[in-house]
């Protein structure tokens, strides 16, 4: 079986766009979290989250997405960062598109269901309203006035595939194309995907990514429904796994990988970011629909290291999908826990740095596990200082951990109970 490897990273996050200016924060132990400039309000405390500064759609169109600047105008935010990533990591790989045959250049890519803001739809709304309020029958058939004021090609603005698809577009990749929508589980289905695609042959690269964001105005409000806002000063906001922790910092992020069968990647002198070993998923929930989230990561984490053909006493450390999540983080903990409990494997939470991103998350994750490890550490969790009573988790804090394993597992999971997990080696 062919070695998937990773030739290329694309990050467009709070802490930083590109690996370089990605390491420097994560380095430094600087989160990413302020006052949100790119929307007039958000619903979280003081408006702080983990935005990606100097990131919006005119200056974007001359330095991030100049070679799809005519199409931004049918990209929500969300889309122009999973764009700009997945641009980022092709240069980032070296590869030279006029040497390798389109059709051997496939896209995988996650994205959560976009949200429209609310004032594109107000003017159509108003039309329709009737006697005894909204009037199906008068929806955008109101004469001139059809749909007034919403925006050209609405839809194709908002649809989660069309990351992969503008990506696919924007570098003539005529391969394998594919989108998913699995929240923060997202990252590890798609690796596994695009990993087998290459394995079967039908392509010799895959531009993986995920992109995601809950720093929206309609996606803050169903937050504060589901989770819980995390508030206090913005540098100690976010503290996955501590027992002090009250709730999550929104964001947004998208992060991209480039992988390649090894022989492919070699033959063209790439350098090689690491090396994906195994992937496995799961999904656990009770006949009335409540979600297991501890064993789904579990499950989860088993089938990954299985298929990797190594055991957790292998593995360097884990990078948990921990988000300061008060109820969350518990069911998590208790999973890690129970799977470290023999050899106190490190476990570290990146969202200390980057927020909740939705499916954008888990790949920037990923990627700074990946960094870290190339400068020989184990990103340490940021505002971590005790865990939960009768919680043994070794949780990296204070400091980096030096370490010389490079062997790593990523777990994701989702409210709903769905998880996905990657073994990769770097």
């Amino acid at each position: 079986m062919s070695d998937i490897v990773i030739t290329g990273i694309g990050i467009m996050s709070p802490v930083g766009c590109g690996v370089d200016a990605v390491w420097d924060s994560v380095s430094a132990g600087n989160n990413g979290f302020r006052k949100v400039t790119h929307l007039s309000h958000i619903g979280s405390p003081d408006c702080i989250g983990g935005e990606v500064e100097g990131f919006d759609e005119k200056s974007a169109k001359k330095t991030h997405l100049k070679p799809v600047r005519k199409q931004v105008k049918v990209m929500c935010r969300e889309i122009q960062l999973g764009v700009a990533s997945a641009l980022q990591a092709v240069s980032h790989a070296g590869i030279d598109m006029e040497a390798i045959a389109n059709e051997r250049i496939g896209v995988d890519f996650g994205a959560n269901l976009m949200s429209s803001p609310p004032d594109v739809l107000l003017d159509a709304g108003f039309n329709a309203r009737g006697d005894n309020g909204f009037d199906y029958g008068r929806w955008g058939v109101e004469g001139d006035n059809k749909f007034k004021g919403m925006e050209p090609l609405w839809l194709l603005k908002y649809l989660p595939n069309m990351p992969g698809c503008h990506i696919g577009i924007a570098v003539d990749a005529r391969g394998p194309n594919n989108s998913l929508t699995q929240d923060e589980a997202s990252g590890g289905l798609v690796i596994a995907e695009a990993a087998n695609i290459i394995r079967r042959g039908r392509a010799d690269i895959m531009i993986t990514g995920t992109t995601g964001t809950r720093l929206h105005v309609v996606k803050a409000c169903q937050h504060e429904k589901w989770d819980r806002h995390a508030s206090g000063p913005a540098e100690s906001r976010c503290r996955p796994l501590d027992r002090t922790r009250c709730g999550e910092v929104v964001a947004e992020s998208s992060c991209t990988l480039i992988l390649e069968s090894r022989e492919h990647a070699e033959a063209r002198g790439a350098t090689i970011w690491g090396t994906i070993l195994g992937t496995g998923a799961s999904c656990v929930a009770g006949k009335d629909g409540t979600a297991d989230e501890t064993q789904a990561v579990k499950n989860a984490a088993a089938a990954a290291l299985r298929n990797a053909d190594v055991s957790l006493a292998d593995v360097g450390h884990i990078s948990a999908c921990s988000s300061g999540h008060p109820q969350r983080d518990a069911f998590e903990a208790a999973a890690l826990a129970d799977m470290t409990a023999e050899h106190g494997t490190p476990v570290t939470a990146s969202k200390s740095y980057a927020g909740s991103a939705g499916s954008g998350s888990s790949l920037t994750e990923l990627a700074i596990s990946l960094l870290g490890l190339r400068n020989g550490v184990i990103p340490r969790t940021l505002n971590f200082e005790s865990a939960d009573d009768g919680v043994q988790l070794n949780v990296v804090s204070g400091e980096h951990q030096t370490t010389d394993n490079k062997l790593f597992l990523k777990t994701s999971v989702t409210r709903m109970g769905q998880s996905s997990a990657i073994v990769v080696s770097a």
